[in-house]
């Protein structure tokens, strides 16, 4: 064979197996109250209005969009998970400013009384979308909350599921709010529990504020997780949370409250991301931002560098940093 055809022929073939050809880019992030200027007289949204508590102009809106663009461009992610967005029309102002990408969106309107829903970004030259639907969590009371997405689609040709979460808060007290957190976690253990009757190898990522660490026993109990990989592969159904190494790290957590680092902000997959069969989780890629323009100085040292404190304007980015990580293929 000629020389030069052969090594045109290899360096074709080292492109189509190049690593960011088979490699997937998970990311998600709690973008702290994404909202639009306008009053929806159906969400608790006026204080993000020009005539509400926060004064907010498209000047502050501008602002909060261009920071988001800044986190989005140094993740490059090919899936995003978010939370705290108010409608389609912020994600479609977000994607527009982003030209890295060229995103399409998936969203749907919650019951959330605040109007703070969940979403994915993902490009469609690296992942395809075959279906997507909410779910709806029942808090008991009549109690609105945020609704959990579940996205399916294929990654060369793979089947991957993806979960976008966002888990009551602790508003109220720990304990009140613990059963809350637990009925979120069951509602989603329930799904992922159909999946698996299905297909016991199906690949599933679970993103997501969950508002608990990974040790709470709503994601270890309810939600059946542990950050043991060698608990995954003992006990059949066992989910693997990714986010072991972050847990008790100084300024190394993903938000902080009342001066402690918390892992709040968590990626989550099922066993069969824990092989080497199809798809598989590349657990030393799990990542959370250190650039230190991303967090806090001074008084409140360490903690994620937000964009509101109250009603006064810090121009940050958010208070959670996001987390992500890299999805393999054979």
């Amino acid at each position: 064979m000629n020389k030069v055809v052969f090594l045109i022929i290899a360096h074709l073939l080292c492109r189509a197996t190049s690593p960011a050809d088979t490699t997937l880019t998970v990311s998600f992030w709690n973008v702290e109250n994404l909202f639009d200027l306008e009053d929806d007289p159906n969400k608790r949204d006026d204080e993000f209005t020009p005539t509400g508590q926060k004064h907010v102009t498209q000047e502050i809106l501008d602002l909060k969009l261009n920071h988001l663009v800044e986190m989005l461009t140094d993740l490059n992610a090919d899936i995003l998970g978010l939370a705290e967005v108010e409608n389609s029309a912020v994600l479609e102002m977000l994607d527009l400013r982003y030209q890295k990408r060229d995103y399409r969106i998936v969203h749907y309107e919650s019951r959330d009384v605040r109007g703070i829903d969940v979403a994915m970004l993902y490009d469609p030259h690296r992942f395809t979308l075959v279906s997507s639907s909410p779910i709806s969590v029942d808090l008991g009371g009549g109690r609105p909350t945020r609704d959990i997405l579940h996205v399916l689609g294929k990654f060369r040709g793979v089947e991957l599921h993806l979960f976008v979460n966002h888990w009551p808060s602790h508003w109220g007290g720990t304990e009140a709010t613990n059963p809350l957190r637990a009925l979120a976690a069951a509602t989603l253990r329930n799904k992922i529990d159909a999946i698996l009757k299905n297909d016991r190898d199906a690949e599933i990522v679970i993103m997501g504020d969950l508002n608990d660490q990974p040790t709470a026993p709503s994601v270890a109990q309810h939600l059946g997780s542990s950050v043991s990989l060698q608990d995954v592969r003992a006990r059949r159904g066992m989910l693997w949370n990714l986010m072991g190494p972050f847990v008790d790290e100084v300024n190394g957590g993903s938000y902080k409250y009342g001066g402690k680092d918390l892992v709040y902000d968590q990626i989550i997959v099922s066993p069969g991301l824990a092989d080497t069969l199809g798809l598989f989780a590349l657990p030393e890629s799990i990542h959370i931002p250190g650039d230190p323009k991303y967090r806090q100085r001074g008084e409140y040292e360490g903690y994620p560098f937000r964009f509101w404190t109250g009603n006064r304007l810090l121009g940050g980015y958010s208070d959670h940093l996001p987390v992500s990580v890299s999805i393999g293929a054979n």
